[in-house]
């Protein structure tokens, strides 16, 4: 007779196995192949986009025009046709204080240079208010608009509506910190000027181009992603 060995039930209870088998799918090399040439496609399109995507331009039918202070000449001369196509009451400058010739320049901030390059162009002085920023190190935009809402709760307009008139890609980032300001008693829209620095559409030949779009695209999701709570 054979006898049959048995197993005790106790020894399996406490067996301690550190591997087991398991069935997975995984990637074939096609399948690789076609996930990274959709990242491949993605990172082409938003390479090309991104400078329109930053350089909005949104108007809407406003009471005040806020050109800021910080622009190239050519940028604040094309606010005055902007002007003159729209039905604002008024146009205000901004702009913080300048830091290279405070000490020999007449004008002190880059919003009364404005407004003074605005005069000398033609444009009727009693229709400009500069509007000065406060210096501040970081948040420049956001206190732009704080010291333009300061400046209406004592003036006398009646205002619902306000254009930013702006350089390029810096659009975005003003629409939003204008917006956080002022929303929404007030409504805001936009208006980028072209640059001429380089070439928008082909921003990449350039080096000039690199630096503004690269800089201004961390800048922006820094402020709408990172930095929400300012």
């Amino acid at each position: 007779m054979i006898e049959m060995s048995q197993e005790n039930p106790q020894e399996n209870k406490f067996k301690i196995s550190l591997f087991e088998l398991r069935e997975q799918l995984v990637l074939t090399l096609q399948g690789w192949i076609l996930i990274l040439g959709l990242i491949i496609f993605l990172i082409v399109i938003s390479f090309v986009n991104i400078h329109s995507f930053l350089a909005v331009t949104s108007p809407i039918d406003a009471d005040l025009l806020i050109v800021e202070g910080w622009m190239s000449d050519y940028a604040v001369k094309s606010a005055i046709e902007e002007f003159n196509q729209g039905n604002y009451q008024k146009l205000i400058t901004t702009g913080s204080p300048i830091g290279k010739g405070h000490y020999l320049s007449e004008y002190k901030n880059f919003a009364e240079i404005t407004a003074a390059t605005l005069i000398v162009l033609g444009f009727n002085p009693d229709l400009v208010i500069p509007v000065p920023t406060p210096k501040v190190i970081k948040y420049r935009t956001a206190a732009s608009a704080i010291a333009v809402k300061k400046w209406l709760a004592t003036s006398n307009l009646k205002v619902n509506s306000i254009n930013v008139y702006t350089l390029g890609t810096h659009a975005r980032r003003s629409r939003m910190s204008y917006r956080r300001v002022f929303s929404p008693e007030i409504k805001v829209g936009v208006i980028a000027v072209e640059p001429q620095g380089y070439n928008y559409q082909k921003w990449w030949h350039s080096s000039a181009g690199v630096r503004t779009v690269i800089g201004e695209a961390i800048a922006y999701f820094y402020a709408r992603f990172v930095d929400w709570k300012s």
